[in-house]
């Protein structure tokens, strides 16, 4: 694998037709065919350090695209100022986001050498959202790292206006691997379990994995959160999990 890739900016139509910008990276040496990933951003925004998770899987074959959701909270912002403005309308809306994937999930099956599977992958708000994603949209694969509120409703006073969205398992239309810590509040490992409860009442696969001594946020590499033992283990599952549900 050389890992040779071309990253770029992108605008594509999001939900209800808005022009938003999105990151887009594609792997130089894979023509085709081959899966595509939808990558979410956390809520610190579309930052450098979620670009460089996009860069990372054009790296390992797959073309991957991350949509700017804060893109018309504050159009051109520092991801700082747009994070802030978008905390300060209480983060994405539920219908804004599905719209958001959707029109990024459609953009990656029209690229060239696309074998038109495509899944998602999501961070802390990303991680619940990458949950709502693949019980609203057609996708092949979801990757929820870390993601709270899915199940138990968010503390009062926390300005992000994120419900449960336990209620839509019923829906989810695609295997759903969860990565998460064993030290982590937001999701708690019962939360996690309860949610593993219900999506085997409804016979849905999926599988989780909880990582003992790593709380939120293990994977990022620029918060002291980090846990090389569990982001490296958590990295090969989520290979291991594309291989299986997005490859030819």
């Amino acid at each position: 694998m050389s890992e040779a890739l071309t990253a770029r900016t992108v605008h594509i139509a999001g939900h209800g037709g808005d022009e938003i910008e999105a990151y887009l990276a594609v792997p130089d040496d894979s023509p085709g065919p081959r899966g595509s990933v939808v990558v979410i951003h956390h809520m610190p925004g579309y930052d450098s350090s979620t670009k460089e998770i996009v860069r990372k899987f054009a790296a390992n074959g797959y073309a991957a695209l991350m949509p700017n959701l804060y893109h018309r909270d504050a159009p051109g912002a520092s991801p700082d100022d747009a994070a802030a403005a978008a905390r300060a309308k209480g983060g994405v809306p539920d219908e804004q986001l599905v719209g958001d994937v959707g029109a990024a999930a459609d953009y990656l099956r029209g690229l060239d050498g696309s074998n038109g599977k495509v899944g998602v992958i999501g961070y802390c708000s990303g991680g619940r959202q990458s949950f709502l994603a693949a019980c609203s949209l057609p996708l092949d694969a979801a990757v929820d790292c870390y993601g709270a509120f899915i199940v138990n409703p968010r503390p009062e006073g926390m300005p992000l206006k994120a419900e449960p969205i336990v209620g839509l398992a019923k829906d989810l239309g695609c295997p759903l691997l969860g990565l998460f810590g064993a030290d982590d509040k937001f999701p708690a490992p019962e939360e996690t379990a309860e949610l593993s409860r219900v999506l085997d009442e409804f016979g849905k696969s999926h599988e989780f994995h909880t990582y003992e001594g790593a709380g939120h946020a293990f994977f990022n590499v620029d918060r002291v959160a980090y846990r090389p033992e569990a982001a490296i283990d958590g990295w090969q599952k989520i290979w291991d999990f594309y291989g299986r549900y997005l490859a030819s």
